[in-house]
């Protein structure tokens, strides 16, 4: 699911890693829905072949999130605990190579404050330096702290960078990867847990989610959580506020799909089945309801991605 992210990360490698300094204009800021191509059409649930199917009775039918989903692709969705500020990432047109992604001046993460049940119009989290490249993606957000993954002017490869919130803005960015023999993937730190997707030694599928848990300040060896994994591969762990819930995508009839864990005795239990058809990446607003990243797919390719929220009943 993480593909319009990963996919344009990694190609971005080749064009940031070796510069070391930048000359160019800075990239302003612009408005998303300017940067949209006017021949896009949107796609809505009545045009879309695979709608998300809903497998649970405790929310209601999923319908896309106004204000945020747009005729372009808006992935990894992201709430803090106890607070409405939304994060996610967007980009005008999936279609366009990754180099003009870059320097479009949208593509990379937005934030929505939901005031009132509503969200309110979406503004651009810019973590680089004046006139330098980067591209950030999978945000995560606790407290007055930002990490993201993220492919940057000067650095080979995907870093994870820090940032603070300091004065109504996120600044002072710096890299602060973890311990590379971890292979920390998509990530959500709770308390002294820190639960992400890796391919590290002991998978069974493509990526299984780990948890690594803090002492002394210390990442311990990360512990593979077996009851939820598979042959097939899971990721993009995002854990309740109370700490007993283990929310992540798996695979179901080919295509990604949400499952919940939930803690009972200190312990993970058997999953179940919450939402199918390419549906990832969950997370939760104040009022308990659910939210998630849907690609259509048209043709075998996906055409567009939004954000849907399933509402608690």
């Amino acid at each position: 699911m993480k593909k319009i992210i990963t996919l344009t990360i990694l190609l971005l490698l080749s064009l940031v890693a070796c510069e070391e300094d930048q000359n160019g204009t800075p990239v302003v800021p612009k408005d998303r829905l300017s940067s949209i191509p006017a021949d896009i059409v949107k796609i809505t649930p009545q045009s879309d072949p695979l709608p998300p199917k809903l497998h649970s009775d405790e929310f209601e039918e999923p319908v896309q999130v106004p204000i945020i989903s747009t005729a372009g692709a808006e992935d990894s969705p992201f709430f803090p605990a106890n607070s409405d500020d939304f994060y996610f990432f967007f980009t005008p047109d999936s279609s366009i190579e990754a180099q003009y992604q870059l320097t479009d001046g949208v593509t990379g993460i937005w934030m929505s404050k939901r005031v009132n049940g509503v969200f309110q119009k979406p503004q651009r989290v810019m973590l680089q330096d004046k006139g330098k490249l980067a591209l950030d993606g999978c945000p995560f957000v606790s407290g007055n702290t930002m990490l993201v993954c993220s492919a940057r002017e000067g650095y080979a490869g995907i870093q994870w960078v820090r940032a603070d919130f300091v004065g109504g803005k996120w600044t002072n960015w710096r890299v602060d990867n973890f311990k590379e023999e971890h292979k920390v993937g998509e990530l959500h730190i709770h308390g002294d847990e820190l639960y992400f997707h890796s391919d590290r030694p002991g998978t069974k599928g493509e990526t299984d989610i780990w948890v690594s848990k803090r002492v002394g300040g210390e990442w311990q060896e990360p512990v593979n959580i077996e009851v939820v994994n598979t042959e097939k591969g899971e990721g993009m762990p995002y854990i309740s506020a109370n700490g007993n819930e283990l929310w992540y995508h798996s695979w179901y009839q080919g295509a990604p799909a949400i499952f919940r864990s939930n803690k009972v005795n200190g312990e993970w239990q058997e999953p179940e089945l919450i939402v199918e058809r390419f549906a990832a990446e969950p997370t939760f607003d104040t009022d308990g309801n659910l939210y998630f990243a849907h690609h259509f797919i048209i043709d075998g390719k996906i055409a567009e991605a939004d954000i849907y929220v399933a509402k608690k009943k």
